[in-house]
C-alpha cells in the first residue's frame, strides 16, 4: 500500500479487507510486524483494534522486545496465513530484520505462499527498493527484492518524494517501478501485477520508467474497491473481549 490500512483509515477499511480475504480462509492468521516504527504500543494497539472485530486470529511480533516475549520467530512466521509489516524507517527495519534473519524467513514465508503485505515502508521493502525518509530528505535506498522493480509511496501525502523517485529512476539508482498514492495498494501473484486498486475514488498511481536521461510517467488506472458489508462479520462480544485481554496480557508482558 502506498499508505493506508489501519494506520490511516476509518476501521472497516477496504484495504485490509482485501488483505484479510486474499489467503481464502475464514479465519486467516495474520501477525503484525511494527519493526519499522521501533514497535511502538499506540500502532500495536491499533492493528488489534482493527481486527478485533474481523473474523481472524492476530498477533504481532516485537523484535525489540525478544528479551522479555522469546519468540522462534521462523516458525511463528512459517504458520501465519499473512504477514503485515507496519511503516516507518525501510533503512532501520531492514537493518533490524537481517540482524534476526528475517530476510531470510519472509523469502521463505513468500515461496510457501504466504500472504505479505505491508503500508508505506512495509509496502517498499519487498520490492529491490524504494524511497526513503530514514535519514529526513527522500533517498533511494534498497529492499528485500521479492519483487521486481522499485515502489515510491505517499505520492499525495509526502509530494516531496515524488522528484526524489523520479530522478532515482532516471539516473538508473532504482530500477523502473511504481508510485502510489495514501489508499492505493498493488496486488501482486507470485512477481506479477495484477490489480491496482484504491480504497476511495480519485486516488492515483503512475509507472515510471527510465528514458535515456530522463523518467517516463504513465498512468496506471486505480480499481476502486467496492463496500465490503458482508466482509465485517460481528463477533460475539465475548469473543471480543477475549481478544481484548489477551492482548492487554501480552501488552503488559513487554
Amino acid at each position: 500500500m502506498g499508505g493506508g490500512g489501519f494506520t490511516m483509515e476509518p476501521v472497516g477499511g477496504a484495504l485490509d479487507e482485501l488483505v484479510l480475504e486474499l489467503p481464502g480462509k475464514p479465519v486467516p492468521r495474520i501477525c503484525f510486524l511494527p519493526t519499522a516504527s521501533g514497535d511502538p504500543g499506540e500502532q500495536i494497539a491499533r492493528f488489534h483494534a482493527a481486527m478485533a472485530d474481523r473474523p481472524c486470529e492476530a498477533v504481532h511480533l516485537s523484535l525489540f522486545r525478544l528479551g522479555a516475549n522469546p519468540v522462534d520467530l521462523r516458525s511463528h512466521l512459517l504458520s501465519q496465513d499473512v504477514v503485515y509489516v507496519g511503516g516507518g524507517s525501510m533503512r532501520n527495519m531492514l537493518a533490524i530484520w537481517r540482524a534476526h534473519g528475517l530476510d531470510t524467513v519472509l523469502r521463505e514465508c513468500w515461496e510457501q505462499g504466504t500472504v505479505l503485505a505491508g503500508l508505506s515502508a512495509g509496502a517498499m521493502c519487498w520490492f529491490q527498493g524504494g524511497i526513503t525518509k530514514s535519514s529526513g530528505r527522500p533517498a533511494p535506498a534498497e529492499g528485500l527484492g521479492l519483487l521486481e522493480g522499485s515502489l515510491s509511496v505517499h505520492l499525495d501525502g509526502e509530494p516531496d518524494r515524488r522528484p526524489a523517485y523520479l530522478d532515482a529512476v532516471a539516473a538508473g539508482e532504482l530500477p523502473d517501478g511504481w508510485a502510489a498514492d495514501d489508499g492505493v495498494a498493488l496486488l501482486f501473484e507470485g512477481r506479477k501485477l495484477v490489480r491496482v486498486v484504491g480504497s476511495r475514488p480519485g486516488l492515483h498511481c503512475i509507472r515510471v520508467e527510465r528514458d535515456g536521461e530522463r523518467a517516463r510517467v504513465t498512468e496506471v488506472p486505480v480499481e476502486v474497491l467496492a463496500g465490503h458489508p458482508q466482509a465485517i462479520r460481528s463477533l460475539d462480544a465475548d469473543v471480543r473481549e477475549l481478544r481484548s485481554l489477551r492482548y492487554r496480557a501480552s501488552a503488559h508482558g513487554r
